[in-house]
């Protein structure tokens, strides 16, 4: 799923970037419909240069299957081979609205234990 990951904090980020990197990549397509380097090159720009191009394409297919997006063919603006793009379909905007909702709610509870704990460690006085 993700590039060579040498240090723990990158390992901890493609963790948790496992269990949402579905719903950025509604999110794109949501934007404008998309080809597949062009997720890796949107999550890059935005911070989340772990994922590679291996791990966006069986994830693409899986949406496909669950019929959260839909493919088409365009030639390429460069002019080689035609491109697969994705677009949302009307199951996929309702998968997104939903799974944002619930990012919501479980960002905003695990962002208040991380920020609201005391000092981890010693002993109680």
């Amino acid at each position: 799923m993700t590039k060579g990951l040498p240090a723990t904090g990158d390992q901890r980020r493609s963790q948790l970037l496992r269990g949402v990197l579905d719903l950025c990549l509604l999110s794109l397509i949501a934007e404008r419909p998309c080809y597949g380097f062009e997720f890796v090159e949107a999550l890059a720009d935005n911070g989340l240069d772990l994922v590679s191009e291996g791990s966006i394409y069986p994830l693409l297919a899986r949406l496909e299957r669950e019929r959260l997006v839909s493919s088409y063919r365009a030639p390429s603006a460069s002019g080689g081979a035609p491109r697969k793009y994705y677009r949302l379909t009307e199951a996929g905007r309702a998968e997104l609205a939903s799974g944002r909702a619930v990012w919501h709610a479980f960002s905003g509870r695990v962002g208040r234990i991380l920020t609201d704990t005391g000092p981890t460690g010693g002993s109680a006085p």
